[in-house]
Order: C-alpha cells, then sequence, then structure tokens
C-alpha cells in the first residue's frame, strides 16, 4: 500500500551542493554586502550546520573564488563571427556591463579574486580572437583584449561613484550652484543643467563608440582590415 504523504509530512532537504552553497554566498553578497560574508552566515541562509559546507568548500577564500567564477560564467557570450569586429566587440563589453550591473556587489570580488577555470578565460579568448579577425598583431589584441575589458569593468565602477560623487547634482539642481564664484568655476555654471542630468546607458555607449573608434584607428594587417 502506498505510504499516504500529508502536509505534515517532513518533506527531505535538497542535497547541498557546492552550486547550491555558492548561489547562497551570492545571494547574500547581492543582499547585504561581500562584508557580510561567512561560512556561519551562507550555512545559516541554507539551513545547515557549518560544518556541512567544507565537505564542498574548504574555506572562505574558496568561496569567494566560486562567487567570482560564477559571476563570469554568467556572461552571455553569443558571438557572430560574421558580423565586424566593432559590433562584436561591443557585444562582449555590453555582456560584461550587464553582468556588472545585474551582480554588482559581486563584481568586486571578480575584481580581487583569480578564476582558475575556463570560465575566467572565455572572455579573454573571445576579446583575442575578435581582435585577430580584425587583423591586429599578438601584443596589440592583447592590449585591445585589456581595454575592452577595463572598460565594461572601469564603467561600473564609475556609474556607483559618480552617483557617490555627484548625485546631489541630480537631487538639489543647477540652484545648488547658485553661490559658486563664476570666474572659478564658468564651465560648470554654464553646464549646470547638462550636469544635473544623468543618463548612464547613452554615458556608456558614447564612450564605447570612442574606444571602439579609436581602436578601430590602429596599425593592422591591411588584408585584413575590415
Amino acid at each position: 500500500m502506498a505510504r499516504h504523504v500529508t502536509s505534515d509530512t517532513p518533506q527531505p532537504r535538497p542535497v547541498l551542493t557546492r552550486e547550491r552553497i555558492v548561489l547562497a554566498a551570492v545571494e547574500l553578497i547581492e543582499r547585504e554586502d561581500a562584508d557580510a560574508l561567512s561560512m556561519r552566515r551562507v550555512a545559516a541562509e541554507l539551513g545547515v550546520a557549518v560544518m556541512s559546507l567544507y565537505n564542498h568548500v574548504p574555506n572562505k577564500d574558496a568561496l569567494l573564488e566560486g562567487v567570482a567564477e560564477h559571476v563570469v560564467s554568467g556572461l552571455e557570450l553569443h558571438d557572430d563571427p560574421s558580423e565586424p569586429w566593432q559590433e562584436r566587440a561591443r557585444a562582449l563589453v555590453r555582456a560584461f556591463r550587464k553582468v556588472a550591473h545585474d551582480k554588482p556587489r559581486c563584481m568586486t570580488i571578480v575584481l580581487t579574486h583569480k578564476i582558475d577555470t575556463a570560465a575566467g578565460l572565455r572572455p579573454a579568448e573571445r576579446a583575442l580572437a575578435l581582435a585577430d579577425a580584425a587583423g591586429f598583431d599578438g601584443e596589440t589584441a592583447v592590449r585591445i583584449m585589456r581595454a575592452l575589458l577595463a572598460y565594461a569593468l572601469g564603467a561600473q565602477m564609475r556609474e556607483v561613484g559618480m552617483a557617490k560623487m555627484l548625485g546631489h547634482l541630480v537631487e538639489t539642481g543647477a540652484e545648488s550652484w547658485a553661490n559658486l564664484d563664476p570666474d572659478e568655476f564658468p564651465h560648470v555654471i554654464a553646464l549646470a543643467s547638462e550636469l544635473a542630468t544623468h543618463d548612464p546607458e547613452a554615458d556608456f555607449e558614447f564612450g564605447l563608440d570612442l574606444l571602439i573608434g579609436a581602436l578601430d584607428r590602429l596599425p593592422r594587417r591591411p588584408a585584413d582590415r575590415g
């Protein structure tokens, strides 16, 4: 006879895995910041004994590396080799920005921890491949890869920093500069309304166009230029 299961019957707890532990850490970091992360806090999030975590993650540093790997592996690296290299480069940078925007607190972990897996190398491989396809030599390709990834990450950090540094401009508007000395701040006063308006998406695309345009002017193999 089949056993009758009621709502009061205890349900089996999901199997504890490294993936579940890392996901719990990601959620904790995004909710409270990286300073809140500890093995004990993650165990509490999962409703397990803290010692059980060590069967899957040896220590906190390994957990942080797992968080970094998880974030980078979330990059949507769709690529069409038939497209111009400029559009492929834009797609790569935008993919990085999306991850940084979706997981801003975890992105700080990516910037400060190594990723010793294939996931950590895929963005670099993609950037190097598109630079090679565009006809750049190896040394230039490496520098292009670094410039693209640096812009993607730096743009997100800039947005956060600008929000802190110049956020009051949007809140109080140009009126907050009514008492500025016009001889010392003529341009700030003249462009007050523009400074008080912040469009992160437009700023990002403007900077990306500048970067791609500058890279496009670098010397490369004439026969491969496209």
